[in-house]
């Protein structure tokens, strides 16, 4: 058998979900952008703590980053619904592309300053509000139900693979040339996805608006829907907890790699890409088990896990221990993120899809100011080690406590329907 059929086998039995033509041209952009997103996130990291030299001010970024998904999530999963998802993210990608090259001009003429960077973060999470659930809807269009999942553990293996890269990329430009760079990269690397949507040839999934409905009405529907089915209801709130104590890496790594590891970008550029590795490793192996589609007890274990390692992590104070255990930390990350979100996209209705995915933003992505400035507090109080602590058996207590309570009233119903 030759290379080019090995390869076409491989595909086709494990990664599926490329064989589509509009989602290659999906990924292969979103494998050149997300590179660069990563160098920006550690750049933008380390220019804040070196600008300011506070922790809680670290933290404050990433909370003003994400607020705008917390207030506006539910409002955007009303309304992507009702225009092409194509042209939103054309148009959200695009103005992602300006504000890493407007940071890069700040930084080359030495004008940055903390305020300009709140500024700019704010803007972004403005546009990442309609730009997460787009994307996160936008598969579906792309390669349908069956590779859905395929799709997610492909998306996750780009970014995990971006989160090994990018670090050590970016941590090697800091280090020789400055952080500039990194945000002058990012802008650049935003030209692969722009021109990777504009070759996709798709037909969209439009709803259709009914009369006498406001937006108010539509999110309440939408949560309504959610709240009647524990499936749905279950996964969202386990994703709420992991969201909001499990993701604070981009507060935590830097100030760790300083004050309890008492090392530099290097280091930083490092652990972040350990987490990465193990990242990869959790993608890799749902895409090689996508066929048999998102199971419950695997977000359950997965929910635990992560907690343990958290807790962990913050008890080494060795280098090599700390990049074991975020890699282990990675490893079930992916594992819990990627069967949330094929759970909640494949066991959702057309209809209330996008809605449900703006619901998942929000507490996956728009909890994060309250876990951002949470970290930040902690690590400015009691150290990064005891914040990793402290987010670990944060996680860990109200998930097992939530795992606990639904299989008690799955018991319930059950024996009421044996009566």
């Amino acid at each position: 058998m030759n290379i080019k059929a090995m390869g076409e086998r491989v595909i086709n039995n494990h990664f599926h979900a490329l064989t589509h033509q509009n989602y290659r041209y999906f990924w292969f952009g979103q494998c050149i952008s997300l590179i660069g997103t990563w160098m920006q996130n550690i750049g933008q990291s380390w220019l804040v703590l070196t600008l300011t030299g506070s922790p809680l001010l670290l933290g404050l970024v990433g909370t003003i980053q994400f607020l705008p998904i917390t207030c506006f999530s539910l409002f955007a999963g009303a309304l992507i619904d009702k225009f092409p998802k194509k042209q939103i993210l054309i148009a959200t990608q695009t103005i992602s592309m300006i504000l890493a090259f407007v940071l890069a001009i700040l930084v080359f003429t030495d004008t940055v300053r903390y305020g300009y960077v709140i500024t700019l973060a704010f803007i972004l999470g403005l546009t990442n509000t309609f730009d997460m659930p787009t994307r996160q809807s936008f598969n579906i269009e792309i390669v349908g139900k069956e590779d859905l999942m395929n799709a997610i553990a492909l998306n996750s293996t780009t970014f995990n693979l971006a989160r090994i890269l990018g670090p050590s990329i970016g941590a090697a430009m800091m280090a020789l040339l400055g952080p500039g760079w990194c945000f002058l990269l990012n802008g650049v690397s935003f030209i692969a996805v722009i021109y990777g949507l504009l070759r996709i040839k798709t037909t969209p999934y439009v709803r259709q608006k009914k009369k006498d409905v406001g937006i108010l009405k539509e999110i309440k529907d939408g949560m309504v829907y959610i709240s009647q089915d524990k499936r749905l209801l279950q996964t969202l709130l386990l994703v709420t907890i992991i969201g909001t104590f499990a993701y604070n890496f981009s507060v935590l790594i830097p100030v760790f790699t300083k004050s309890v590891l008492h090392l530099q970008e290097r280091t930083y550029g490092t652990l972040m890409s350990c987490l990465g590795a193990g990242s990869l490793i959790g993608a890799l192996t749902v895409s090689l088990r996508s066929k048999k589609g998102p199971k419950m007890k695997v977000i359950f274990a997965a929910s635990m896990m992560i907690s343990v390692f958290l807790c962990l992590t913050g008890m080494t104070g060795s280098p090599y221990w700390t990049g074991l255990f975020l890699a282990c930390t990675g490893v079930f990350n992916i594992l819990f993120a990627t069967n949330c979100n094929s759970s909640l996209q494949i066991f959702s209705k057309d209809e209330y899809r996008s809605r449900v995915m703006s619901v998942y933003s929000l507490v996956f992505a728009g909890s994060t100011p309250v876990g951002n400035l949470f970290a930040g507090f902690v690590a400015d109080r009691y150290g990064a080690d005891g914040a990793f602590i402290a987010c670990g058996l944060l996680c860990l207590v109200p998930c097992l406590a939530i795992i606990l309570l639904f299989r008690s009233k799955n018991r319930d119903t059950e024996k009421q329907a044996a009566i």
